[in-house]
């Protein structure tokens, strides 16, 4: 593979040099973001949350152990509109690695740029917050910014039509709006019937004994379809967890509002609080909005407090069946401290 020179710019004018694989052309846009972890690049590359965003990663090497056949992804592709990295490991080493990372991306059609100071990119986007930014070969002038968030980008990962998983007595509704394919597996793992739908999908009508809201990338306000049917849901008092973008969404067909934080929180390693038990676990996150926490209704409360910032990471209601959480306890990557909530839910139904 031969490589050119390539550079990343941010909206503040900041400019990353390094290089790029000879076939890619054009520009890659989206808002730039990093991860911390040393491993799980294969999960989070193919976290449809990650979805119109340019991904870095600040551990140096990215590769090592290539990538493993398609059954083992969060999806069926690489779903970051470019990937930013110091490293590239092309001498990959793994018993179910199938190819190297760099030829992966070039069959994904994903852009890549190597050799940038990932932690000085972390770093800006620190100082300055989320920053939009291009990858571009530097011949090419790079003039425009595009904000992914500002389009429907859970319309361009969600499925297409309605799926069905396991023969259990009870069943739940899953809303996918990006789902992660290691929560379907977590839920398996109880006697359940799954009904995956669209995210725009019509469910109210149908039975089902629980409903679970799956993450997603982008503004969850842009979602409109999602918490209108949502809303018609709450009034059937039926179990509810949501995940990330599900939460946000399940606040928003409360009453409540959201905001884009300022950095977003991602990596493997945030700490967070139940309010209720006062148990402290560690979460893998990857989320750029919270919800606001003095917006809930009264019958609603925090459930999970991050403990960095004190940012809500969970809600409840005091006295029907919801929940959710801004964490991902099905983990992949990342810890499974919190994998015990969807027993939690499993036993409300």
């Amino acid at each position: 593979m031969s490589f050119v020179p390539a550079k990343l710019v941010l909206k503040n004018g900041a400019t990353f040099r390094g290089i790029s694989p000879s076939h890619q052309t054009g520009v890659a846009y989206g808002e730039t973001v990093f991860a911390t972890g040393m491993t799980g690049y294969v999960e989070s590359l193919t976290d449809p949350s990650y979805a119109g965003q340019l991904l870095t990663f600040t551990y140096p090497l990215i590769g090592n152990y290539g990538v493993p056949p398609k059954k083992m992804w969060e999806s069926g592709r690489v779903q970051p509109s470019g990937v930013i990295v110091s490293e590239a490991c092309l001498a990959y080493s793994h018993r179910t690695a199938v190819e190297s990372l760099l030829n992966w991306l070039k069959e994904q059609n994903v852009p890549v740029i190597i050799g940038v100071d990932t932690r000085q990119v972390a770093k800006t986007i620190r100082a300055d917050g989320t920053l939009l930014g291009a990858i571009a070969a530097q011949k090419i002038p790079v003039k425009n910014f595009i904000d992914p968030n500002k389009t429907d980008l859970v319309a361009g990962v969600t499925i297409k039509r309605k799926k069905m998983y396991g023969c259990g007595t009870k069943k739940i509704i899953a809303v996918d709006c990006g789902m992660k394919e290691n929560i379907i597996r977590c839920f398996t793992s109880f006697p359940l019937t799954i009904e995956r739908v669209p995210y725009d999908y019509d469910y109210t009508n149908e039975p089902y004994d629980g409903l679970f809201l799956s993450n997603g990338p982008g503004d969850p306000a842009v979602c409109t379809t999602t918490i209108a049917i949502l809303k018609k849901a709450l009034e059937k008092k039926k179990p509810i967890f949501g995940i990330c973008l599900g939460s946000q969404i399940l606040a928003l067909a409360s009453g409540a509002q959201t905001y884009k934080l300022p950095f977003g929180h991602r990596g493997q390693n945030q700490p967070c609080q139940d309010t209720v038990s006062g148990k402290c676990v560690i979460t893998s996150q990857n989320h750029g909005y919270a919800v606001k926490e003095k917006s809930l209704p009264k019958d609603w409360f925090v459930r999970y407090r991050n403990l960095n910032d004190g940012t809500v990471e969970g809600i409840a209601h005091s006295s029907l069946p919801f929940f959710s959480v801004q964490f991902h306890p099905e983990a992949s990557p990342g810890p499974t401290d919190t994998m015990y909530l969807f027993e939690e839910f499993y036993k409300l139904l």
